[in-house]
């Protein structure tokens, strides 16, 4: 019987520990790194930005206007984030979806940014509310920006 028991264990533990292991994450990058071109794309599919203009000049605060897919939000948000030419976070905001935002549709919203740079140069960065905090599910739409002197 203790045979048949060690046998037993032998060929099911090996299956057991394989099926039970973590699986090592994709080489995608960080939520934080930029998207690749063909995420970029999707996601620009999936996010228009009405105001501010791509290469405008923009000064603090910045009201940024738009529409997102209901996707993009996580509990009728996601965050918005300033930064300078270097790459520094110079402000931040949480755009609100205005309407209902459980669907796939494109959802509108609004976020005021408050900045202070002395960059002439930045983007505004869109991002996909992410709360698993998987890099698979991270997207980003990123808009060039001028601030004003």
């Amino acid at each position: 019987m203790r045979s048949l028991l060690f046998l037993i264990a032998l060929i099911f533990l090996p299956a057991f520990l394989i099926a039970c292991a973590p699986v090592a994450p994709s080489n995608t990058g960080s939520a934080a790194s930029s998207t690749s071109p063909s995420s970029a794309s999707s996601a620009a599919s999936d996010v228009r930005v009405s105001e501010p203009q791509p290469a405008v000049v923009v000064k603090s605060p910045l009201t940024v206007q738009g529409e997102a897919r209901g996707t993009w939000y996580f509990e009728g948000s996601f965050p918005v984030r300033l930064v300078d030419d270097h790459g520094e976070q110079i402000g931040i905001g949480i755009a609100q979806a205005e309407g209902e935002w459980m669907t796939t549709d494109f959802v509108p919203f609004t976020v005021v940014v408050a900045f202070v740079t002395d960059a002439e140069t930045g983007e505004l960065v869109l991002e996909k509310d992410n709360p698993s905090g998987l890099a698979e599910h991270a997207a980003e739409v990123r808009i060039p920006v001028r601030f004003a002197p």
